[in-house]
């Protein structure tokens, strides 16, 4: 039986963040605390909490007895931030700029005095300086020295002044901002956080552990990948990293972060397919969707994530640069399709809304290289990489690549989802070690109808030249027109080597080039159409 005069007590836990498991559009927070217990316990309270989903909160805990956890509630409150302080501390700010400006305004005018008065002399001056050197009572190189003095000043106090006003110009700036943030914080708005209230059963006293995590939004990663490539080597230096950011209202400071592909936001049952509707336009409803898209630009509004407020979209944007965080390595596990990347030591993410960089993990993948040339259109050939992600390694998400051929920068691309033992390809810029000329050699306009048509004869021929000191596999595309109109008929006469016309007038030769060697292409092919048919394309 309960004594009637027991009183049962509520604490506040003191938790930390100890683990986060970041999702490309939430993370995963666990949060643990040490408190102890008198017994008479039946509810633990952990304050101050981001604003998170509440359905996703679970608890669990252990210590030297038995504690039943009997559920969990949650309740959202509202305070405001003190800002006396942070008043005053503008307040000084404002005092002090304005004191340096009184202080920059006095010299100006003082500045202002000194070039009136060389001003004043200058005019009472002249008729006697006039006087006096028209009598010869004073030398030439005396009245210069009194016109380099006179010039001097001038330039000294105008140099001045302008020093002055520049300093002036950048203290009202300061002063504006300051202005600015000062009525900002003066008018603060509410924050918002939750309060979680755990009911709990002790069977003794003692220390207890505590254990709670929830999800929470506003915290995402991407993947990031650096491609080293070197000409002399037959490998690709792959640098796998993780751009991570995060505004969830709570810092991670030396923390235990895993990264995961998993989504658990898109929940666990399959989207449904809707009815595909096809009709004719009906001109009523055709001419209220011109009606209804013709909104003002005024008029529209942007949807923001919600608790960010208007400005939400604007913050990311200004924040569009790169800060990087500690370099780790990661432990890379997998399970089904889902893969995990576990970074070792603590990791450092603040909830500013920047990306903060980390490495996953660094590794060589084999590679050859190919050469790809359009000479019609570029008289360069390009090198490419075949690289093949081995059967032991980890998936390449889809990220954004930079791209090095010998630690220059060559640009960037954009790898898609990359299987283990997929292949995939890595476009290296321009390799000047293949010249390659094309030149047309022939176009003869037939002066006798053929058939009543008009035939033109065309005859190109290209010159490739291995200039490296190994071997080289070259795909080489030439192109001829294609005809839109039964009545112009584009054949190809001669190749050599001889090759098939692909489709849409390619044509494609693979070339297998020793060091040095120099290769030569020839084809020929014939335009007909009736004389009287105005033909348009054809200036090649």
């Amino acid at each position: 039986m309960v004594n009637p005069e027991t009183r049962y007590e509520t604490k506040i836990v003191d938790t930390q963040i100890k683990a986060v498991t970041v999702y490309t559009d939430k993370a995963l927070v666990s949060r643990r605390g040490v408190i102890s217990l008198t017994g008479q316990e039946r509810s633990l309270v952990i304050t101050a909490l981001p604003m998170i989903e509440t359905e996703s909160v679970r608890v669990s805990g252990a210590g030297d007895f038995a504690v039943r956890l009997l559920g969990v509630s949650s309740d959202r409150t509202f305070t405001t931030e003190p800002v006396a302080e942070r008043v005053a501390q503008y307040h000084r700010q404002i005092e002090q700029i304005e004191a340096e400006k009184r202080h920059l305004q006095a010299q100006v005018d003082a500045l202002a005095l000194q070039s009136s008065f060389i001003a004043g002399l200058r005019e009472k001056t002249e008729d006697p300086f006039a006087q006096s050197l028209a009598r010869k009572n004073l030398s030439l190189s005396e009245t210069l020295d009194f016109l380099n003095f006179l010039g001097s000043q001038y330039s000294e106090y105008a140099i001045a002044s302008g020093e002055c006003k520049t300093q002036q110009q950048e203290l009202n700036k300061q002063l504006q901002t300051l202005k600015a943030s000062l009525q900002k914080i003066q008018t603060p708005l509410p924050k918002e956080s939750v309060k979680l209230i755990v009911a709990i059963e002790p069977a003794g006293a003692g220390e207890f552990e505590l254990e709670v995590s929830y999800l929470v939004n506003y915290a995402s990663w991407n993947p990031l990948y650096d491609l080293r490539v070197s000409s002399s080597a037959d490998t690709v230096h792959l640098g796998y990293l993780a751009e991570i950011t995060q505004k969830t209202g709570e810092d991670w400071r030396n923390v235990d972060i895993t990264l995961s592909t998993a989504k658990p936001g898109l929940g666990t049952l399959p989207p449904q397919l809707q009815p595909w509707y096809i009709d004719v336009p009906h001109p009523p409803e055709y001419l209220m969707r011109r009606r209804t898209m013709s909104v003002p630009l005024g008029s529209i509004t942007m949807a923001t994530p919600a608790g960010l407020g208007d400005d939400f979209e604007s913050e990311e944007v200004a924040k569009d640069y790169a800060i990087a965080a500690e370099t780790v390595v990661a432990q890379v596990s997998k399970q089904g399709s889902v893969v995990t990347f576990k970074l070792s030591g603590g990791g450092n993410i603040p909830s500013d809304g920047s990306p903060h960089k980390t490495t996953i993990f660094n590794d060589d993948y084999p590679c050859n290289f190919d050469y790809i040339a359009m000479p019609r259109l570029v008289s360069f050939a390009y090198l490419q990489a075949n690289v093949k992600n081995s059967a032991n390694r980890a998936t390449l998400l889809p990220g954004k690549a930079n791209i090095f051929r010998d630690n220059i920068f060559v640009g960037t691309t954009q790898l898609e989802n990359i299987a283990p033992g997929q292949e995939f390809k890595l476009n290296l810029g321009i390799d000047e070690g293949l010249k390659i000329e094309r030149e047309l050699v022939e176009r003869q306009v037939d002066k006798k109808l053929m058939s009543n048509q008009r035939r033109i004869t065309y005859s190109y021929r290209l010159i490739i030249i291995n200039l490296l000191n190994f071997e080289a596999n070259l795909n080489l595309s030439e192109q001829l027109p294609v005809s839109r109109n039964e009545q112009i008929k584009v054949r190809l006469i001669r190749s050599n080597p001889q090759i098939q016309l692909g489709e849409m007038g390619i044509l494609e030769w693979m070339l297998t080039l020793a060091p040095q060697e120099r290769r030569e292409i020839y084809y020929q092919f014939t335009v007909e159409y009736p004389p009287d048919l105005t033909v348009v394309g054809l200036d090649i």
